[in-house]
């Protein structure tokens, strides 16, 4: 649910601007003020979770970030509008390192390409029901009603978590309370290197999960319900294609690193030919290819992290490291809404875009293995034979 309220943005940004009166260029500040609330939250919810528990963080979380999805739908002017988002995006970013704590806490780590691939699953729903719903009830009614809907779904899944989710089996959700050291993380070369990629990675991906509807139907000039189509096809291509890269790099015998690396220049090939279509049916034809390869790095990378972190401290590698990631969601969309509307090139806003995975490339080459004390190397998930 905290991708759905995310994507939700996506496909009522155009009818949002309308209403307040903000103009296209202008519209991308929202999904910025969206991330930076989301990039803050990161960075403290993980902590969080190491320290208070991931099923608390995870509740709260979902709860709080519905109450202002509900208190977005009744924006009556555009700062009004800023404050709700970056507010959404404030609560909702705590679940991600509340997640992988979860997960790290259940799952040895040869099974969490698997698990994590299916713990990913919900960015690419999300955004294949954002866009299915959310147009459908625009022409029914008005943009304010997805955001109602989804902000009081939010709020009973958020209740239910604190009632029922629970810690794990493999390692006690904390007892003692105590504060995490996270200094270890910030020394640790490999962390940072898999941040710089995640960066350019996500760049590509929540670029075009932000701005592909409106470019299409401005750049290009296909109706807002064929763009849709687009992105759900885009999205649906990903939500089986996570759970099996997860299982493909448990099972293969390539590093995770090397596999990252294939993929993030599959991607950026693939936003390059997205550039390139002129029409509904072009965009139809690429957009699988697209949604598998924009997504199915992220399970990958994500089941690094605890294994060059520490199980202790998976929580608080994993919201920084997505904190540093979310960077690039939240330049993103300001930066392509400059160039389209000062260029007011579809192609040249996407090959924007294609740069991020495309440099991404460089620092994943840089994470070597982990030494011990003797000096010798030794194999950790992000250079390990992926089993």
């Amino acid at each position: 649910m905290t991708s759905v309220d995310r994507a939700t943005w996506g496909p009522a940004a155009g009818f949002v601007g309308e209403d307040l009166g903000v103009a296209v260029a202008g519209l991308g500040l929202f999904a910025t003020t969206y991330y930076i609330g989301y990039v803050v939250s990161n960075l403290f919810g993980g902590f969080l979770a190491d320290w208070l528990g991931g099923r608390l963080i995870v509740g709260l979380s979902i709860l709080l970030s519905g109450s202002f999805m509900l208190a977005f739908g009744e924006s009556t002017s555009k700062d009004m509008g800023l404050v709700f988002q970056a507010c959404v995006g404030l609560f909702a970013g705590a679940e991600f390192g509340g997640g992988v704590r979860l997960i790290a806490n259940w799952f040895r780590p040869e099974k969490r390409g698997t698990a994590m691939g299916i713990f990913m699953t919900a960015t690419s729903l999300g955004l294949v029901i954002a866009n299915a719903v959310v147009p459908s009830l625009i022409q029914q009614s008005s943009w304010r009603t997805s955001y109602h809907l989804f902000g009081f779904i939010s709020v009973g899944l958020g209740v239910l978590c604190l009632i029922f989710l629970r810690g794990g089996k493999r390692q006690a959700e904390p007892q003692e309370k105590t504060r995490p050291q996270i200094m270890p993380l910030l020394r640790n070369r490999n962390l940072l290197m898999l941040g710089l990629a995640g960066f350019g990675a996500l760049w590509g991906t929540y670029g075009f999960v932000t701005w592909s509807n409106l470019l299409m139907t401005k750049g290009i000039g296909i109706s807002p319900v064929q763009a849709g189509v687009v992105v759900v096809i885009f999205g649906s291509a990903a939500i089986f294609s996570k759970p099996l890269i997860g299982f493909v790099s448990d099972a293969i015998k390539m590093t995770r690193r090397n596999l990252t690396i294939i993929i993030l220049l599959a991607f950026s090939a693939t936003l390059v030919a997205f550039s390139m279509a002129s029409n509904s049916v072009q965009f139809l034809w690429i957009a699988p290819l697209l949604g598998i390869a924009a997504y199915i790095y992220s399970p990958i990378m994500l089941a690094m992290i605890p294994t060059l972190a520490g199980e202790k401290l998976a929580g608080s590698a994993a919201g920084g490291i997505n904190a540093f990631w979310q960077l690039g969601s939240t330049i993103v969309p300001t930066v392509i809404g400059m160039i389209f509307g000062a260029t007011s090139s579809f192609q040249l806003a996407f090959l924007a875009l294609a740069a991020g995975p495309l440099l991404a490339v460089i620092p994943m080459l840089a994470i070597r293995p982990a030494n011990t004390t003797s000096g010798k190397n030794v194999p950790v998930a992000a250079t390990e034979p992926a089993r």
